[in-house]
């Protein structure tokens, strides 16, 4: 209370407190000259005893990755403390084994990470908030599901996002690229759309893999003096210096181009060139030629899809989703954020694959559409809205279930359904489904209907 300190001052001063509560209960004066107190000096056989009893233990080690293991992926080799283990290293503290914690909280002034709350506990937290930006990015193709091109089977055919790692300053090989053999590769292939552009998995194009393809093939060349083949099915470079970096690529790195989809991976060899490679087989579609092209190291440009729990989240905010497995916008013109559900909005590639630069603005312009919002305060709703009969209404509840924004409610008591408003976008599914006809939407009731056809007829 009275500042920062350390333990020893701490206890000093709980000490000074305690001998002021005594003179106080026994009603002696307050005010006393305490003596200064001197260290206290042990002997050799107190100190020797005290050893004994709390004898000095090793820090415990963190846990490593398994070296077979280890060279087989590119997950963190140090593992990190368990809680049993995180229990233990706490335990060496002497006074914690003296007399247990005394919270002198040196740990949490040592600790540079801040990661130590000694006021923390287990809470759950509910928050009202008016808007919602979902932003919960996509999962990237297992390639394993096309056993054609090897993955998972050759130590050699990773992933874009592995080689990211592993040409990255920070990863296992600091920044080097090298084979699973520490050797750096001779050879490298770069397949395009393994996933995406296909009708057996995902038919769109996953916008992004033209380009980092590119920057591998300049970063291998760069760092190697690797050959490089790229295989694509078309070049679509569709940024701002895009298509200039294509053509860096091609012309100074030397990056060799076959427009084709590669057909398989093999390491079967049928001469003494290809012995101990990986063999490339594709088609080059321009000159008309089957190839088959030995490599060292392939790298498989995946695709991007929805996260794997996409519909339980489309669900949970009563948004629609695309065939594809993405979130459906309100417009993909005109509201490529917004959602049908007012105050939901989307970013980045959870609507779609999309670069950095496109997530960067989609991002700036859903926090932009919110704080309107914000600011205005108030939210104007559809004009079209459904509505209810409660005469005619049986509270038979399947318009509650048809509906994609949750808009109706079963009223238990009255035994007829509600309709929030603010919620209905008037498209009119429960008027459809409604058997009694009690449901219909303003300005479009069944009567109105009727007297435009007798209009159109007559």
């Amino acid at each position: 209370m009275t500042g920062p300190a350390f333990a020893i001052d701490a206890i000093a001063a709980g000490k000074r407190a305690a001998r002021s509560i005594g003179r106080y209960l026994n009603g002696e004066p307050m005010e006393v000259e305490e003596e200064e107190g001197k260290p206290e000096r042990l002997s050799e056989e107190e100190v020797k005893s005290l050893k004994e009893q709390f004898p000095a233990e090793k820090r415990v080690e963190m846990g490593e990755e398994p070296v077979k293991e280890r060279v087989a992926d590119f997950r963190e080799v140090v593992l990190g403390y368990t809680e049993l283990e995180a229990v233990g290293e706490a335990s060496r503290c002497l006074a914690g084994q003296i007399e247990g914690c005394i919270e002198c909280r040196e740990c949490k002034r040592r600790c540079d990470a801040g990661a130590i709350n000694y006021e923390m506990k287990d809470e759950t937290i509910q928050v009202e908030v008016g808007n919602i930006i979902l932003a919960t990015g996509y999962d990237q193709f297992d390639p394993s599901v096309i056993p054609e091109y090897g993955y998972g089977r050759y130590e050699n055919v990773i992933t874009g996002l592995e080689f990211e790692r592993l040409s990255n300053a920070a990863g296992p090989t600091a920044g080097q690229i090298l084979l699973k053999n520490g050797r750096p590769p001779r050879s490298v292939a770069i397949i395009h759309c393994v996933g995406s552009r296909d009708k057996n998995f995902h038919q769109y194009c996953s916008r992004v893999c033209c380009m980092y393809a590119l920057k591998f093939a300049h970063l291998i060349r760069e760092k190697t003096d690797a050959e490089v083949y790229q295989m694509y099915i078309d070049m679509r470079c569709f940024g701002e210096g895009y298509e200039e970096f294509y053509e860096r690529v091609g012309t100074e790195d030397g990056v060799n181009f076959i427009r084709g989809k590669a057909s398989r991976v093999t390491d079967q060899a049928l001469n003494e060139e290809e012995e101990g490679k990986l063999i490339v087989c594709v088609e080059d579609t321009l000159l008309g030629n089957f190839m088959r092209v030995p490599v060292e190291m392939v790298i498989l440009c995946t695709a991007l899809e929805p996260r794997a729990n996409a519909e339980e989240v489309a669900r949970l905010f009563s948004i629609g989703q695309r065939a594809d497995g993405f979130f459906l916008e309100r417009h993909v013109k005109l509201a490529p954020i917004a959602t049908m559900t007012e105050g939901m909005f989307i970013a980045g590639c959870c609507g779609g694959p999309r670069d950095i630069p496109d997530t960067v603005a989609q991002a700036k312009a859903a926090a932009s559409d919110v704080l309107s919002l914000l600011a205005r305060g108030k939210v104007g709703i559809e004009p079209i809205v459904a509505s209810v009969d409660e005469e005619v209404c049986a509270g038979c509840g399947l318009c509650e279930k048809i509906c994609s924004y949750s808009a109706p409610s079963i009223d238990r008591l009255r035994r007829v359904t509600v309709v929030n408003k603010a919620l209905c976008k008037g498209c009119g599914a429960c008027a459809v489904t409604c058997p009694s006809g009690a449901m219909s939407l303003s300005h479009f009731t069944h009567r109105q209907i009727l007297e435009e056809v007798e209009a159109l007829v007559y």
